[in-house]
């Protein structure tokens, strides 16, 4: 009986552990998804915006910019261009070296003010 009861035990913690694991893919999906559905854009976007461009309509081409990659995306780039207001993105073209390419956009005074590629680190 006590080996039984054991058993038991032994697979209700193997079954909850399971449904842990099931859980916790699921939501690392969900926020790998929700990354990129926030900072890939299409190389074509950046190429067809212009330095001078107004900022209201730069902003409508691309999504919101905001991920937990905001962060890790601003290392390694040039210097913000002084009292701008810049987004980060990742270029959904192929990746250069192994590296993939952050895309920033820096807005001042309602315009685009710069633009600006570099691998990710």
């Amino acid at each position: 009986m006590a080996q039984r009861k054991g058993c038991l035990i032994g697979c209700g913690v193997a079954l909850v552990l399971g449904v842990g694991l099931v859980v916790a893919l699921v939501l690392g999906a969900g926020k790998f998804l929700d990354m990129a559905d926030k900072t890939l854009i299409d190389p074509a976007v950046y190429e067809a915006v212009k330095t001078g461009d107004a900022e209201s309509e730069v902003r409508d081409r691309l999504p919101s910019g905001e991920s937990f990659v905001k962060s890790a995306l601003k290392e390694g780039g040039p210097a913000e261009p002084e009292g701008s207001t810049c987004a980060w993105y990742i270029s959904s073209g192929e990746a250069k070296n192994g590296k993939e390419t952050v895309l920033r956009f820096c807005f001042k005074d309602g315009r685009l003010a710069e633009k600006t590629q570099y691998p990710m680190q």
